[in-house]
Protein backbone atom coordinates (compact mmCIF):
# COMPACT_ATOMS: atom_id res chain seq x y z
CA UNK A 1 0.00 0.00 0.00
CA UNK A 2 1.36 3.76 -0.62
CA UNK A 3 1.02 7.22 1.28
CA UNK A 4 2.12 10.12 0.75
CA UNK A 5 5.11 10.96 1.63
CA UNK A 6 6.11 12.81 5.10
CA UNK A 7 7.31 15.72 3.32
CA UNK A 8 4.31 16.21 1.80
CA UNK A 9 2.76 19.19 4.13
CA UNK A 10 -0.36 17.39 6.07
CA UNK A 11 0.10 14.10 4.64
CA UNK A 12 -1.17 12.28 7.93
CA UNK A 13 -4.47 14.37 7.19
CA UNK A 14 -5.27 13.75 3.71
CA UNK A 15 -8.08 11.82 2.35
CA UNK A 16 -8.51 13.03 -1.61
CA UNK A 17 -6.22 13.85 -3.65
CA UNK A 18 -6.56 16.53 -7.35
CA UNK A 19 -4.36 15.85 -9.67
CA UNK A 20 -3.52 17.79 -12.81
CA UNK A 21 -2.65 16.31 -15.96
CA UNK A 22 0.05 17.40 -18.45
CA UNK A 23 3.05 18.24 -16.68
CA UNK A 24 2.38 15.94 -13.67
CA UNK A 25 0.93 12.46 -14.86
CA UNK A 26 1.75 13.09 -18.64
CA UNK A 27 4.83 14.64 -19.78
CA UNK A 28 4.79 17.65 -22.17
CA UNK A 29 7.00 19.32 -24.85
CA UNK A 30 5.83 22.51 -25.88
CA UNK A 31 8.86 23.21 -27.43
CA UNK A 32 7.87 20.41 -30.18
CA UNK A 33 4.38 21.95 -31.09
CA UNK A 34 6.07 25.46 -31.71
CA UNK A 35 8.67 23.51 -34.24
CA UNK A 36 6.15 21.74 -36.09
CA UNK A 37 3.62 25.08 -36.36
CA UNK A 38 7.25 26.39 -38.10
CA UNK A 39 6.85 24.15 -40.67
CA UNK A 40 3.75 25.51 -42.08
CA UNK A 41 5.62 28.12 -43.33
CA UNK A 42 5.23 31.98 -43.50
CA UNK A 43 2.05 34.08 -42.05
CA UNK A 44 -0.25 36.13 -43.76
CA UNK A 45 0.96 39.75 -44.15
CA UNK A 46 -1.84 41.03 -42.04
CA UNK A 47 0.02 38.67 -39.19
CA UNK A 48 3.53 39.79 -39.36
CA UNK A 49 3.15 41.64 -36.12
CA UNK A 50 5.66 41.97 -33.44
CA UNK A 51 5.97 38.40 -31.87
CA UNK A 52 4.95 39.93 -28.37
CA UNK A 53 1.55 40.54 -30.00
CA UNK A 54 1.68 37.49 -31.70
CA UNK A 55 2.26 35.53 -28.58
CA UNK A 56 -0.66 37.58 -26.64
CA UNK A 57 -3.09 36.73 -29.65
CA UNK A 58 -1.94 33.04 -29.46
CA UNK A 59 -2.68 32.80 -25.94
CA UNK A 60 -5.81 34.36 -26.65
CA UNK A 61 -6.89 31.80 -29.10
CA UNK A 62 -5.42 29.09 -26.36
CA UNK A 63 -7.37 30.44 -23.67
CA UNK A 64 -10.54 30.86 -25.33
CA UNK A 65 -10.25 27.07 -27.04
CA UNK A 66 -9.63 25.37 -23.06
CA UNK A 67 -12.62 27.28 -22.01
CA UNK A 68 -14.79 26.19 -24.50
CA UNK A 69 -15.65 29.39 -25.71
CA UNK A 70 -14.74 28.65 -29.35
CA UNK A 71 -14.91 24.66 -30.90
CA UNK A 72 -12.13 22.34 -32.64
CA UNK A 73 -13.40 23.79 -35.76
CA UNK A 74 -12.98 27.46 -35.04
CA UNK A 75 -9.52 26.56 -33.33
CA UNK A 76 -8.42 24.93 -36.20
CA UNK A 77 -9.67 27.87 -38.62
CA UNK A 78 -8.06 30.47 -36.61
CA UNK A 79 -4.49 28.72 -36.97
CA UNK A 80 -5.21 28.04 -40.69
CA UNK A 81 -6.12 31.49 -41.74
CA UNK A 82 -2.75 32.58 -40.27
CA UNK A 83 -0.48 31.06 -42.90
CA UNK A 84 -0.13 31.30 -46.13
CA UNK A 85 -0.65 28.38 -47.55
CA UNK A 86 -3.04 27.07 -45.01
CA UNK A 87 -2.16 23.28 -43.54
CA UNK A 88 -4.74 20.69 -43.30
CA UNK A 89 -7.10 20.05 -40.14
CA UNK A 90 -5.13 16.86 -39.57
CA UNK A 91 -1.50 18.51 -39.89
CA UNK A 92 -2.73 21.28 -37.13
CA UNK A 93 -4.03 18.32 -35.38
CA UNK A 94 -0.26 16.71 -35.43
CA UNK A 95 1.40 20.08 -34.55
CA UNK A 96 -1.55 20.81 -31.63
CA UNK A 97 -0.79 17.25 -30.11
CA UNK A 98 3.72 17.06 -30.60
CA UNK A 99 3.73 18.74 -27.25
CA UNK A 100 2.35 15.80 -25.65
CA UNK A 101 4.70 13.22 -24.94
CA UNK A 102 3.88 9.22 -23.52
CA UNK A 103 1.84 8.91 -20.36
CA UNK A 104 4.66 7.02 -18.40
CA UNK A 105 3.46 3.62 -16.83
CA UNK A 106 4.71 4.19 -13.60
CA UNK A 107 2.33 7.10 -13.11
CA UNK A 108 -0.62 4.81 -13.95
CA UNK A 109 0.90 2.33 -11.76
CA UNK A 110 0.41 4.74 -8.90
CA UNK A 111 -2.88 5.57 -9.25
CA UNK A 112 -3.92 2.20 -9.67
CA UNK A 113 -2.23 1.59 -6.44
CA UNK A 114 -3.64 4.68 -4.40
CA UNK A 115 -7.12 4.95 -5.53
CA UNK A 116 -8.06 2.14 -2.93
CA UNK A 117 -6.04 4.50 -0.57
CA UNK A 118 -7.28 8.15 -1.08
CA UNK A 119 -10.34 9.45 -3.38
CA UNK A 120 -8.63 10.83 -6.49
CA UNK A 121 -9.36 13.35 -9.13
CA UNK A 122 -8.40 14.50 -12.21
CA UNK A 123 -8.31 18.38 -12.89
CA UNK A 124 -6.71 19.82 -16.15
CA UNK A 125 -6.95 22.90 -18.29
CA UNK A 126 -7.30 21.40 -21.21
CA UNK A 127 -9.41 21.13 -24.95
CA UNK A 128 -10.77 18.48 -27.13
CA UNK A 129 -8.33 17.97 -29.53
CA UNK A 130 -5.47 17.12 -26.66
CA UNK A 131 -8.48 15.47 -24.62
CA UNK A 132 -9.11 12.89 -27.30
CA UNK A 133 -5.38 12.29 -27.97
CA UNK A 134 -5.09 11.94 -24.24
CA UNK A 135 -7.88 9.39 -24.15
CA UNK A 136 -6.30 7.50 -27.09
CA UNK A 137 -3.40 6.71 -25.76
CA UNK A 138 -4.66 6.00 -22.51
CA UNK A 139 -6.51 3.00 -24.42
CA UNK A 140 -4.13 1.87 -26.66
CA UNK A 141 -1.50 1.65 -23.63
CA UNK A 142 -3.13 0.55 -20.82
CA UNK A 143 -6.23 -0.26 -21.58
CA UNK A 144 -8.49 1.99 -19.75
CA UNK A 145 -11.53 3.11 -22.10
CA UNK A 146 -11.64 6.51 -20.57
CA UNK A 147 -9.96 8.84 -17.52
CA UNK A 148 -13.48 8.19 -15.41
CA UNK A 149 -11.98 4.64 -15.37
CA UNK A 150 -8.94 5.61 -13.69
CA UNK A 151 -10.16 8.64 -11.80
CA UNK A 152 -13.31 9.05 -9.15
CA UNK A 153 -14.03 11.87 -11.27
CA UNK A 154 -12.90 14.28 -13.99
CA UNK A 155 -12.49 17.75 -15.09
CA UNK A 156 -11.94 19.36 -17.83
CA UNK A 157 -11.58 22.91 -18.38
CA UNK A 158 -12.91 22.99 -21.79
CA UNK A 159 -15.99 20.93 -20.34
CA UNK A 160 -16.63 23.59 -17.64
CA UNK A 161 -15.99 26.92 -18.95
CA UNK A 162 -13.63 27.33 -16.07
CA UNK A 163 -10.19 26.78 -15.77
CA UNK A 164 -7.11 27.17 -13.37
CA UNK A 165 -6.50 29.28 -11.24
CA UNK A 166 -10.22 30.68 -11.10
CA UNK A 167 -11.73 29.89 -7.98
CA UNK A 168 -14.66 28.85 -9.08
CA UNK A 169 -13.28 25.71 -10.86
CA UNK A 170 -11.80 24.58 -7.59
CA UNK A 171 -14.96 25.24 -5.65
CA UNK A 172 -16.90 23.23 -8.28
CA UNK A 173 -14.72 20.24 -7.37
CA UNK A 174 -15.30 20.77 -3.62
CA UNK A 175 -19.06 21.19 -3.73
CA UNK A 176 -19.62 18.43 -6.12
CA UNK A 177 -17.68 15.65 -4.71
CA UNK A 178 -18.13 17.21 -0.79
CA UNK A 179 -14.43 17.17 -0.10
CA UNK A 180 -13.24 18.70 3.18
CA UNK A 181 -10.15 21.28 1.25
CA UNK A 182 -8.27 20.88 5.19
CA UNK A 183 -8.23 16.96 3.47
CA UNK A 184 -7.65 17.73 -0.02
CA UNK A 185 -4.52 17.63 -1.93
CA UNK A 186 -4.00 19.06 -5.23
CA UNK A 187 -0.16 18.52 -7.94
CA UNK A 188 0.20 21.38 -10.32
CA UNK A 189 3.32 22.54 -11.85
CA UNK A 190 2.08 25.48 -12.35
CA UNK A 191 2.71 27.81 -9.14
CA UNK A 192 -0.33 29.77 -9.49
CA UNK A 193 -2.33 27.12 -9.59
CA UNK A 194 -1.38 26.02 -6.41
CA UNK A 195 -1.29 29.88 -4.88
CA UNK A 196 -5.01 29.35 -6.01
CA UNK A 197 -6.05 26.53 -4.29
CA UNK A 198 -4.53 27.36 -0.91
CA UNK A 199 -7.04 30.57 -1.09
CA UNK A 200 -9.78 27.99 -0.61
CA UNK A 201 -7.33 26.14 2.11
CA UNK A 202 -6.37 23.17 0.24
CA UNK A 203 -3.12 21.58 0.49
CA UNK A 204 -1.22 22.40 -2.31
CA UNK A 205 2.04 20.43 -3.94
CA UNK A 206 4.22 22.44 -6.57
CA UNK A 207 5.19 19.34 -9.07
CA UNK A 208 8.78 21.15 -10.02
CA UNK A 209 10.68 20.41 -13.01
CA UNK A 210 12.62 17.79 -12.54
CA UNK A 211 10.80 16.07 -9.70
CA UNK A 212 9.16 12.73 -10.27
CA UNK A 213 5.08 12.48 -8.88
CA UNK A 214 5.60 8.70 -8.00
CA UNK A 215 8.80 9.58 -5.90
CA UNK A 216 5.70 12.03 -3.58
CA UNK A 217 4.62 8.56 -2.45
CA UNK A 218 5.54 5.28 -0.28
CA UNK A 219 5.21 2.49 1.72
CA UNK A 220 3.93 3.60 5.28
Amino acid sequence: MLHLSSHIPHHSSIKNIIFDFGGVICDLDIQRTIDKFKEFGLPKMEFSTAPEEQDQLFEKLVSNYETGLITSRQFRDAIRNHYQVPPSDAAIDDAWNALMMKIPEPRIRLLENIRDSYRIFLLSNSNEIHFLKYREDLRQHYGYRDFDALFEKVYFSYRLHLKKPDLAIFQLVLNENKLDPAETLFIDDTLMHIEAAHELGITGYHLRDGEELVQLFGKP
